[in-house]
């Protein structure tokens, strides 16, 4: 596999912590064009150390270009990389701890702009060319931001006053219609409904504790993953299970439910909605129709009473082919598998530290 030589972060960058975010340094930057297509590995660094980064990889040639961010721009992503979305030609990554989102062109890199005045962003959703919702871990809110003007527009409450966690702590998105639907994960078991044109949460919706990745399916059902909780969590900890959500129903019904003790993960799906994908040790499939019980699709190279370091997972929604990010132990460079849709092995690249998320440039 060939790669791209790039330049490398300094030790001493990394003392710096996310205090110098904005800070450009002096060095000669990387005149690189990218191509059309590929795909965006988001490494979200370690708590704390301001060195989370940006990977992008051309599955054509198999060429890899890490630390793109910073060697095109001078400039430090920032403290851990969360996730990101590509529209039209800028990519936004959702920087968590930095509280900000750097917007970028997906053809060079470049940044163009940012948003900031958010407190821990975590997703970022679409609504209009003017007008995006980002979740937030801490905020109690959902923050309304133009995304032509870059500015902070308003918030949505999710504060639920009857509980002493810090809830609602909101994190993907998905939509249907007019309504938003997002998951309320850590010490939570709600999804809550927003309506778009009011921007006002309108329903939600109980499933099991700790929701952590959900999805829509092609007949518009929701589906969504929990994870129990953990042991002596003052939320309770309960076995994990998958759940779907009928369309236009307000009421979660459990599809499968997993061993306690066990981390269910990462939940997406393929290009045609009909398929779904997520880790637990391995990468498992099961299709949408009923009746239908999960399937081993990828082992994990871990034993069974470790979950290792398979922390992210993707489906080209083109190819079909399956991405598998392996942080292993986030501290040093992690991995990212390539496989076909079968589960045959096709690549691997290294990219940053705790890679955790994926986004395809089509």
């Amino acid at each position: 596999m060939r790669k791209l030589t790039c330049l490398v972060i300094p030790v001493f960058l990394l003392l710096t912590g996310c205090m110098q975010d904005d800070e450009l340094w002096n060095f000669e930057r990387s005149d690189h064009d990218f191509p059309f297509e590929g795909l965006f590995v988001i490494n979200q660094g370690n708590f704390m150390y301001g060195n989370a980064s940006l990977s992008f990889y051309d599955p054509e040639t198999r060429e890899v270009l890490n630390e793109a961010f910073f060697n095109s721009n001078g400039l430090p992503l920032g403290d851990v990389a969360q996730s990101m979305v590509v529209r039209d030609s800028l990519g936004y990554v959702v920087v968590n701890n930095s509280g900000r989102i750097y917007v970028f062109h997906t053809e060079t890199f470049k940044v163009v702009g940012k948003i900031t005045g958010l407190t821990s962003p975590r997703y970022l959703h679409f609504i209009s060319e003017t007008k995006a919702y980002v979740t937030d871990l801490y905020a109690r809110s959902i923050a309304i931001v133009n995304p032509a003007t870059l500015e902070v527009s308003g918030a949505i409450p999710v504060n639920n006053h009857a509980s002493g966690f810090s809830q609602h702590a909101t994190e993907q998105m998905v939509q249907v219609d007019k309504y938003v639907y997002t998951n309320c994960w850590s010490f939570d078991n709600q999804i809550l409904v927003i309506d778009s044109e009011t921007d006002r949460v309108v329903d939600s919706i109980e499933v099991l504790k700790q929701p952590n990745s959900m999805v829509v399916d092609r007949y518009r059902n929701l589906w969504v993953l929990c994870d129990g909780g953990f042991p002596e969590s003052p939320f309770g900890y309960e076995a994990p299970g998958l759940m779907k959500i009928e369309a236009g129903s307000g009421r979660a019904e459990i599809v499968q439910r997993f061993v306690q003790g066990t981390l269910p993960r990462g939940l997406t799906i393929n290009g045609s909605g009909d398929t779904l994908y997520y880790l637990n040790g391995g990468v498992y499939r099961q299709a949408v129709v009923a009746g239908s019980d999960p399937e081993l699709l990828i082992s994990s190279p871990y034993p069974s009473d470790q979950q290792g370091g398979f922390y992210g997972l993707e489906v080209d929604p083109v190819s079909s082919e399956l991405y598998v990010a392996d942080a292993l132990d986030f501290v040093q460079r992690g991995m990212v598998y390539r496989f076909s849709p079968g589960g045959t092995p096709v690549d691997t690249f290294q990219v940053g530290i705790g890679p955790g998320g994926f986004c395809f440039k089509h």
